[in-house]
């Protein structure tokens, strides 16, 4: 299973969430699902906002435009990163010709 599809501007991620990680990042493991560790606890939805944040610095766009949009409550998540800059997603390893 791929991690990441791009649909038009819109990049949808599958990852993985490991909170309370000791640093924030993005890795692609190697059966090629994206793992995310964050640094925020998985209390009352400070998680899922510490995620849209990172999220969002790390492609290039507003807090408003990432979006979990399936598995709130679970450690694997579908994410919708709306108008994703793809060369800040090429630099992460999520080439814009990925299907």
């Amino acid at each position: 299973m791929v991690g990441w599809r791009w649909q038009g501007t819109d990049l949808i991620l599958t990852v993985r969430v490991q909170p309370r990680a000791a640093r924030d990042e993005l890795k692609i493991g190697t059966d090629g699902q994206l793992r995310l560790r964050i640094t925020a606890a998985p209390v009352e939805g400070k998680a899922n906002e510490h995620l849209r944040r990172f999220l969002g610095h790390a492609f290039g766009v507003a807090r408003s435009q990432v979006k979990v949009a399936t598995g709130a409550t679970r450690r694997n998540k579908r994410i919708v990163v709306q108008n994703a800059d793809p060369a800040k997603a090429r630099a992460i390893g999520l080439p814009k010709d990925q299907e």
